[in-house]
């Protein structure tokens, strides 16, 4: 049994960490860190919560004290060194799972995208660097074809304002997202830079947030070198992801519906033109499940030489 420590639980992701860990056999969540519901019982945000598990106030030296064989950390960017420290300091073998953009740069931690980056290297690894939401939908759509490509690649994505987090922002505002759409971050986006470094190709992105609550879709456009038919584009896409259970290709265009609540992403919505030197693809998928929930404990179970789908599974 693989005891787990979740800190900052409270937010959207945390919810669905909760709900994953406690549908495994294997993993057994034995803290939940949240300043804002302190004293409250874990199951009051996620039903699935065993009874008896209250959310603490926790700070690092607290969380490296409790001795979890795995911490998990799902809070804002620039607030994981202090926990990453303490844990360090006191348990160096704890694994860790970091969901900000704090490591994801860092080459002495493992980036956590398995269906790209293989699993080996996440085999053992105790620092793991959750890849962002929409880096994910980025890469998956691009990695297949990335030596082909005659330029960057250019990503339209539209995330839910969940992706904006439980902190008060326009980002996720519904009064001011009603009947609109609202673009930000028009260049040096933080995915932009990360689908860049892991792809090893340069990548273009467009950011933007909508009224509906989940979900992502990712919108390639992507130029060759030389031209491609649409049969060998599909084809680089079915032979990356051939046995990949969270990855599912379709020939119609995917929409947020078809990523929402499902524990992995839809690819499709093949368009060749320019005599087969261009090409758009799209990619949905749930921000908060593959886009990082999903992804993190798929991480974690593989670390720890646990079997990679228990319950995520159950979500399907």
């Amino acid at each position: 049994m693989l005891t787990v420590g979740l800190v900052g639980a409270r937010g959207h992701t945390g919810k669905e960490l909760v709900a994953i860990l406690s549908r495994r056999s294997d993993m057994r969540l034995v803290f939940a860190s949240s300043r804002a519901m302190a004293g409250d019982p874990v199951s009051r945000l996620a039903p699935e919560a065993r009874d008896g598990l209250i959310f603490e106030a926790m700070g690092p030296q607290d969380v490296a004290a409790r001795g979890a064989d795995a911490v998990i950390l799902a809070l804002p960017n620039g607030e994981a060194a202090p926990y990453v420290a303490a844990i360090e300091a006191v348990a160096p073998r704890t694994i860790i799972v970091d969901l900000s953009a704090d490591y994801r740069f860092d080459p002495g931690w493992t980036y956590g995208l398995p269906e790209l980056y293989g699993r080996d290297a996440l085999r053992a690894a105790t620092r793991i660097a959750n890849p962002g939401c929409y880096a994910t939908a980025g890469q998956l759509c691009v990695h297949p074809v990335r030596d082909l490509l005659s330029g960057p690649a250019h990503l339209f994505g539209v995330s839910g304002y969940s992706g904006a987090g439980t902190t008060p922002s326009r980002k996720n505002d519904v009064e001011a997202l009603k009947d609109n759409l609202m673009p930000y971050s028009l260049t040096g986006h933080l995915h932009e830079r990360e689908m860049s470094r892991h792809l090893d190709h340069e990548v273009r992105f467009s950011p933007h947030v909508a009224a509906f609550f989940r979900g992502i879709t990712m919108t390639a456009q992507l130029s060759f070198r030389e031209p491609v038919t649409a049969p060998a584009l599909q084809a680089r896409y079915h032979d990356a992801y051939e046995g990949e259970p969270l990855i599912r290709l379709i020939d119609t265009i995917p929409e947020i519906r078809d990523g929402q609540d499902m524990p992995g992403a839809v690819i499709g919505g093949w368009s060749i033109g320019e005599g087969g030197r261009h090409a758009t693809l799209v990619c949905a998928l749930d921000n908060l499940l593959k886009g990082a929930a999903v992804q993190a404990v798929q991480n974690l179970a593989l670390a720890a030489g646990l079997e990679e789908l228990g319950g995520i599974a159950g979500a399907v």
